[in-house]
């Protein structure tokens, strides 16, 4: 192992580590000098298959900071390692804090998967430096060099496990960290025995040693968090085994820290069984959020009708009538996809948002942090980065600009206001349905004059607007999913014309035009009169409409 190897007293300090583990129990039989430390094993086991967290030959990356968690987890796994077939690959990281006792520990890891035979990854990150570099908490980079490295050790030995040693106590901290922070029912769940991590977006590399991106297959597991602290050291002292003792863990500048040694004591003050309590919490906000998530995924699948890597759109009618929870989830959600995780996300910023979507007019945003800004257009409600780059208007096409409705002349020309394009209607004679079939102009239709009655009107798209594409077999679809289908930026959407033929019964959308005419207006074989709409360019055009 590289690492051990750059210094020569390191070396020593390794022999050192090795004189240490000679006190260590190696063999893997279980010792029964009390009930508790069988009844650990038992437990342990209970967790690993009530959730799933092993199967038979899985290859397991086992983290291993030293401390009894750690051992304890690698002891635990090694005695249970013939049932399962296990292929254990040890691994260490050295964050680049606390001098030689880091040092010290990670030796004693080396030096104890030696003496236990199995294979070690040791590797060591700058961590503080890069805590700075990217304006993170000591804690949070940490976290992410720590399980960026996890994954890349994971993927280079083909394991499909990464087992840590998350305990019952870490879990009870994390839920009431949650709790103070305002977390929603996500982190009231706590850590699970089993995540995916492909659901860790914070694993975003913070170093090229890190940019190994872990497989989609690769799971997290936690044997040791229905196992209370106490119940863990108790097995190492039953177990002879001396774990390394990290002096930052007293450390009360860090928030967890103040958790653990300040404020749960004084909980416990008023319920003794506080640790017990706010795991008990974690498993029922869990279960019961397994239920969410599927309705969660159906109020996405309902409202989402565009994503992007740069923006997600939701139908705004749609997302107005979820319900408030549904709609703070597929805020949240969106959120995560754009920026893989909901650091500096809270409360409050999605409340503001989901305001202004309920209450906003066409135009109104609301800013949220990471760069994001969500917006109310026109049927959609977007949130997008604040940097998105609107495509600018095209100047060789007809467009309108006014938003007021023109008569078409038919037959006849109809100028478009502030603009040098005309419409011109004419009938056609002599056709054929070939000639109209390859037709490639887009801003040229032909009508089935019979099926359309005037008059016509030419306008912009307004609220409700439903089209009937050719080709859909007569299906109707909101205008919005059609303008999207066929990818019109939505910075377009308010000036595509559109012609429209109105009756008693309501209007019909003719043409999109520059896209597609109605199954209504399309030419058929069984067409007996043709009318022909064509866009023209007339630089000096001056007549709102004239007639043949």
């Amino acid at each position: 192992m590289s690492y051990l190897r750059r210094d020569p007293r390191r070396r020593d300090r390794a022999r050192d580590a090795r004189d240490h583990l000679r006190l260590l129990r190696l063999d893997h039989s279980p010792v029964t000098r009390t009930g508790a430390v069988t009844d650990l094993l038992h437990l342990a086991q209970h967790t690993i298959e009530t959730h799933g967290l092993l199967d038979a030959g899985d290859g397991v990356v086992v983290g291993v900071s030293g401390g009894p968690d750690s051992l304890c987890l690698l002891h635990l796994l090694l005695r249970l390692q013939p049932a399962y077939r296990l292929t254990l690959h040890v691994a260490h990281l050295h964050h680049g804090a606390r001098g030689p006792a880091a040092d010290a520990d990670a030796e004693f890891v080396a030096a104890l998967a030696a003496a236990w035979h199995l294979p070690v990854t040791v590797e060591r990150h700058d961590v503080p430096a890069l805590a700075c570099q990217h304006k993170l908490t000591f804690e949070e980079a940490a976290r992410r060099v720590r399980y960026a490295f996890l994954a890349q050790v994971a993927v280079r030995v083909g394991a499909s496990r990464i087992a840590v040693g998350h305990n019952a106590d870490d879990q009870a901290e994390t839920v009431l960290m949650h709790i103070l922070r305002g977390s929603g029912l996500a982190g009231l769940r706590g850590m699970r025995p089993l995540t995916p991590l492909a659901e860790y977006r914070f694993l975003t590399p913070l170093t090229t040693e890190t940019s190994l991106s872990p497989r989609a297959d690769l799971d997290l597991i936690r044997p040791l968090l229905d196992i209370p602290r106490s119940e863990i050291e108790s097995y190492c002292a039953a177990q002879g085994l001396e774990p390394r003792f990290d002096r930052s863990n007293l450390d009360t500048t860090y928030f967890r820290n103040r958790l653990r040694h300040d404020l749960l004591p004084l909980l416990q003050s008023y319920n003794p069984n506080i640790h017990t309590r706010l795991c008990h919490t974690a498993a029922v906000v869990a279960a019961d959020y397994e239920l969410l998530i599927l309705l969660y995924d159906q109020a996405w699948s309902d409202t989402m009708i565009e994503e992007q890597k740069t923006a997600i759109r939701f139908d705004l009618d749609r997302w107005r009538a979820l319900p408030v929870a549904a709609q703070r989830a597929t805020l949240r959600r969106a959120i995560r996809r754009l920026r893989q995780d909901l650091r500096d996300v809270d409360f409050v910023h999605i409340e503001d948002g989901r305001h202004v979507a309920l209450t906003g007019e066409t135009g109104a945003q609301a800013i949220l942090p990471r760069g994001l800004v969500l917006t109310v257009g026109y049927e959609q409600l977007t949130i997008s980065d604040t940097a998105v780059v609107v495509p600018p208007l095209p100047a060789d096409e007809p467009l309108l600009w006014n938003s007021a409705p023109l008569v078409v002349a038919t037959p006849g020309v109809t100028l478009l206001p502030d603009s040098d394009w005309v419409l011109q209607a004419d009938r056609v004679s002599g056709w054929n349905l070939p000639r109209i079939t390859d037709n490639a102009d887009p801003w040229i239709a032909y009508l089935d004059a019979d099926a359309c009655t005037a008059p016509f009107i030419l306008r912009s798209r307004q609220p409700g607007d439903r089209f009937r594409p050719q080709g859909m077999g007569g299906h109707t679809v909101k205008l919005s999913a059609f303008m999207t289908n066929v990818k019109i930026p939505h910075a377009w959407r308010d000036h595509i014309p559109l012609l429209v033929a109105h009756s008693e019964s309501g209007s019909d959308i003719l043409w999109v035009c520059g896209h597609r005419v109605s199954e209504t207006a399309a030419v058929t074989p069984d067409t007996e009169r043709v009318m022909r709409m064509r866009f023209v360019r007339q630089p000096h055009a001056s007549a709102v409409s004239s007639h043949n």
